[in-house]
């Protein structure tokens, strides 16, 4: 937790282990107000807040292809906003589903509990997904991917949060291609969540945990086939010979569309719709965040979000990135193609918020819910170190071990996200005790291949670890959900294809993301002081004058909450 101890002397305040633009803060205090409780006025609350979650967003991506974005999205929001330069997931796993959790219930999956996309239900023997629930019907589909809530995460968000302090007045709705990108966000007390659903319906859906019919807006947008116009050729925005600033576009480390030859513009996606889902294939290009932005925008104006004096919330992720990363790596002209096209939205959006809640009068924060690593074959190929993870292997090795040294065939009971669940039952059973098992296994698979490191749950129950991997694996660790033993990976050693990149781990490739935050009350400028993700529901809740979300592991930015 980041703290500033001060010390208090009767001559005045003396500020103890910060900067001398903390010290003058304090020196000037609150002049003219009442201990500043005025900053939280509802008067002076925005209108509506839009939380901007850009799924598999290394921070080099502003650096990376700053020249080449228009004054108007990023750009906009680091010149006139604020730049939290330094942003880091402080947790393992770094996956969607916990990061999105993570970023508006200023929680870590040790508090909120959800521990990855999917794990292992240790009491259910069996494996969920994240926001899958059986107790739910679909609305605007026939499909199962409409039995969805929020249900599995255990702790209030910041738009939970928003809503009790308003008496449920203040609408939120959230938005995303993937269902979790737009369930968690929204939280628990949400009016509303929408996602995708491609195949052969390209139609926004939700659940009956939040309605019971699809309000007018979106049965008229589904209607009007918004999606349908995007069933056109993947070509680059701007002449392919400028994206100097990637690879080659003809390489061997990128991910092909069922019917492809080879992975190279121009894509063409209609020639490809059938054999790839249908509007499936749209999710995997830049036209899934344009289509995620046509939504954003009719929910405002649908929503009539940001209309009166009680603030609204929308969260808004946009999926298409990562699916796109996944595919191609992120040292790809698709990748760099994306992100530039995805500027011109995010421009797009903000002019809409201008003109219909007006400038000054809203609030937006943008993020990632986590990082990515380069395509491991490629790191190989320019001699730096990278390598593959065989998963089903190290699966088979590890339970022919525990039944050689154990005497039975059934103690490994899963293995997923970098956890070994072993069977209690089968402990108690050879007399033997859970953490005497767990670190016969350690030990053994530390002498694997590719395995930087193991830990117990004993030990990460045991000790408050305060800096590194350990400390990433404790934030993480959940125990009512989490397995008995965790391992890392080696940097850039990844279990997944030699064409693509992927993410998860506690490596700065994966945690450092972007945090830039704009408008009403952001003031101007930057910082290189370490945040994490939890502390971005904290320093909305100071913003706001609300209550934090009941499980916050974060702190506020204080350049953000303190007067300025």
């Amino acid at each position: 937790m980041k703290k500033y101890f001060l010390a208090f002397f009767s001559i005045g305040i003396f500020a103890v282990g910060i900067g001398q633009e903390r010290v003058s803060l304090i020196k000037e205090g609150r002049r003219g107000s009442e201990s500043g409780l005025e900053t939280y006025s509802k008067a002076n609350r925005p209108k509506l807040v839009v939380g901007i979650v850009v799924d598999q967003m290394r921070y080099n991506y502003l650096t990376r292809f700053w020249s080449k974005y228009g004054n108007g999205g990023f750009k906009r929001l680091i010149n006139e906003g604020f730049n939290c330069k330094n942003n880091h997931y402080n947790y393992i796993p770094t996956y969607t589903a916990p990061g999105h959790a993570s970023i508006f219930t200023g929680a870590t999956p040790s508090s909120h509990g959800i521990i990855s996309n999917s794990w292992y239900d240790k009491t259910k023997d069996k494996t969920i997904y994240c926001v899958a629930d059986d107790n739910y019907n679909p609305v605007g589909t026939d499909s199962r991917a409409g039995k969805m809530s929020p249900v599995n995460m255990t702790t209030t968000t910041i738009t939970d949060e928003l809503r009790l302090d308003t008496q449920m007045k203040g609408k939120v709705i959230g938005v995303a291609i993937k269902d979790r990108g737009a369930i968690l966000p929204a939280g628990h007390a949400a009016n509303a969540a929408y996602w995708f659903h491609g195949e052969d319906e390209g139609a926004w859906i939700t659940s009956t945990y939040y309605m019971k019919n699809l309000p007018k807006w979106v049965r008229d947008f589904n209607a009007s086939n918004a999606a349908e116009k995007y069933k056109k050729d993947w070509t680059t925005l701007y002449d392919i010979d400028t994206y100097v600033e990637s690879g080659a576009d003809k390489n061997n480390f990128e991910g092909l569309f069922k019917g492809q030859e080879a992975a190279v513009f121009p894509h063409k996606l209609p020639e490809l719709w059938k054999e790839n889902g249908g509007f499936d294939i749209v999710k995997s290009t830049p036209y899934g965040n344009s289509l995620t932005t046509d939504f954003a925008i009719a929910a405002i104006e649908g929503e009539q979000l940001g209309a009166d004096e009680i603030t609204d919330f929308l969260t808004l992720s946009y999926s298409s990135t990562d699916y796109v990363g996944h595919k191609y790596g992120v040292n790809s002209k698709e990748v760099q193609d994306t992100y530039l096209r995805l500027d011109k939205d995010l421009e797009r959006l903000l002019k809409e918020l201008d003109n219909k809640i007006g400038k000054g009068a809203y609030t937006v924060f943008l993020t990632a819910d986590h990082g990515a690593v380069e395509v491991p074959s490629y790191l190989q190929s320019v001699k730096i170190p990278g390598g593959y993870f065989d998963g089903r292997a190290f699966y088979d090795k590890v339970k022919t071990f525990a039944s050689a040294r154990f005497g039975r065939d059934d103690l490994i009971k899963n293995v997923s996200n970098g956890q070994i669940f072993l069977n209690h039952e089968a402990i108690k059973e050879l007399k033997l005790t859970a953490t005497d098992v767990e670190q016969v296994i350690a030990d053994e698979i530390l002498n694997y291949e590719h395995i930087k490191t193991v830990y117990t749950a004993h030990q990460l129950l045991g000790a408050g670890y305060t800096e590194g991997l350990p400390l990433l694996l404790q934030n993480g660790f959940n125990r009512k959900r989490s397995g008995d033993v965790l391992f890392v990976l080696e940097p850039s050693v990844i279990s997944y294809s030699r064409t693509g990149s992927t993410h998860g781990s506690g490596f700065s490739y994966d945690t450092h993301v972007p945090l830039l935050f704009f408008g009403n009350s952001i003031p101007t400028g930057s910082t290189a002081q370490k945040t994490t993700i939890d502390d971005i529901a904290p320093t909305l809740a100071n913003l706001l004058g609300i209550s934090y979300p009941n499980g916050i592991t974060g702190d506020p930015i204080y350049q953000l909450t303190d007067e300025h």
